[in-house]
């Protein structure tokens, strides 16, 4: 009898948490490195838990001289040569970071998330993705630089989560 009542009550809590803590939708930033592979893990660990969906994208920065399209104008065949090199180095990265997510039993989406060069570029792309996806939690990787090389550089983790109200999961180095 107290099992049965332990039971009902622990099922009863079991469906508030889930309430509480469920994820239907994870935007993964991925940029080639081991570190953003490991948020890919940690991520599809957490989609595959959850059921949820999972959304793995990658940033190419456009040149100062192409217009809203990626055409280009007044600009040499090298820049856009370097920006077809880098489109298809994140359509590799994101299709490793698939085959992770397929090892680990989940399906994802992969997107190539063109970015203006203009203001911060990573971080600024990421945020308005989010906005464009109904994603629920972020997870992205963190190389966790510290006094000079943070105050020059900057860290988009830290970035992401100023200008964002959801969640982010940081999966540090």
């Amino acid at each position: 009898r107290f099992y049965t009542q332990y039971s009902s009550y622990n099922s009863q809590y079991n469906n508030e948490l889930d309430l509480l803590m469920s994820y239907h939708h994870i935007l993964v930033p991925v940029d080639g490195s081991e570190l953003s592979f490991s948020a890919v893990r940690h991520a599809a660990e957490i989609a595959k838990t959850f059921k949820a969906k999972l959304t793995l994208i990658s940033i190419v920065a456009e040149g100062p001289f192409t217009d809203s399209n990626f055409n280009y104008y007044y600009s040499p065949a090298i820049t856009k040569e370097l920006f077809i090199q880098a489109y298809q180095n994140a359509e590799n990265t994101l299709e490793k970071a698939s085959a992770i997510a397929s090892d680990i039993g989940v399906s994802s989406e992969t997107k190539v998330i063109q970015a203006s060069i203009k203001a911060s570029i990573v971080g600024d792309a990421i945020i308005q993705t989010i906005v464009q996806l109904p994603a629920d939690l972020i997870v992205m990787g963190s190389n966790d630089r510290k006094g000079f090389r943070k105050m020059l550089l900057g860290n988009v983790a830290a970035e992401v989560m100023r200008s964002t109200q959801l969640p982010v999961l940081v999966v540090k180095s």
